[in-house]
């Protein structure tokens, strides 16, 4: 592995409170603590990582997370998505490097997080980066709700879709299904400038047709790199994830007393 130059790097946890799913989510009670501060935690441990502060636009989150001594910062509550808020904090910080770690993620695996980091300090031309995770179930690859990622030989994204890509025309090449499709990954890592560019951008035809906001960034031309990862996110969008995430921390629990 090549070696990569320190820079400081930045990971900021966007903690909206309002949720049309899930009012609330990033403080749900897990394992004893609001959900948010498990993400806290776990990109905390990422090597490369300086610094990690959650960005929210509620009091509550603040009231919360203040008794544990977590780095929270208030922004504004008209941003129309995460990337703005994210930008937002990037404005005032003096980080190279801004990773976009989401709030609901408190299974995060710091090791992807390291992992998406390394292309920017790696490669100069980079702007962005993020991650994928190799699909094997044809039902996931069909759901819509799992966003699909294509690379190039180089390790950058060409197209992200919620449509199962690439299309396998012929029934002889369908064996090769299983090593074709790639779930993306939502944590994004961006070079601060280019971040504080990207949020200034207007929305572009691909992304409003996918309501995919990083097809924004191919759509003028910028490219983004992607690495791989066999972390599989369990985000939580429903109050039906969040058990399954409580079932995961009781799971290790028990494990860890054995």
């Amino acid at each position: 592995m090549a070696a990569v130059a320190r820079q400081k790097v930045l990971a900021v946890i966007p903690a909206r409170f309002a949720s049309t799913r899930f009012p609330g989510k990033v403080l749900a009670p897990l394992a004893g603590k609001p959900l948010v501060a498990h993400t806290y935690a776990k990109a905390s441990q990422a090597s490369l990582v300086s610094d990690v502060v959650v960005a929210t636009d509620d009091s509550r989150v603040v009231e919360a997370l203040t008794p544990l001594a977590l780095p929270v910062l208030m922004t504004r509550n008209d941003h129309p998505s995460g990337t703005d808020r994210i930008a937002e904090v990037a404005r005032s910080s003096d980080a190279e490097i801004i990773v976009n770690v989401q709030g609901d993620e408190p299974l995060i695996d710091p090791a992807t997080i390291d992992n998406a980091i390394r292309p920017l300090l790696e490669s100069p031309d980079v702007p962005m980066s993020t991650a994928r995770r190799r699909l094997t179930s044809m039902d996931d690859v069909q759901n819509p709700n799992i966003v699909k990622v294509v690379c190039g030989c180089d390790g950058r994204a060409i197209y992200f879709s919620r449509c199962p890509i690439p299309f396998i025309r012929d029934a002889a090449d369908a064996s090769a299904a299983a090593a074709c499709y790639w779930q993306h990954i939502g944590i994004y890592v961006y070079r601060r400038e280019f971040l504080l560019r990207y949020a200034q951008m207007p929305p572009t035809p691909l992304e409003r047709l996918e309501k995919l906001e990083q097809l924004r960034v191919l759509e003028n031309g910028f490219p983004i790199a992607v690495v791989d990862t066999e972390y599989l996110s369990l985000g939580v969008d429903t109050p039906e994830d969040l058990e399954r995430v409580r079932a995961h921390f009781e799971g290790a629990r028990k494990e860890a007393l054995v």
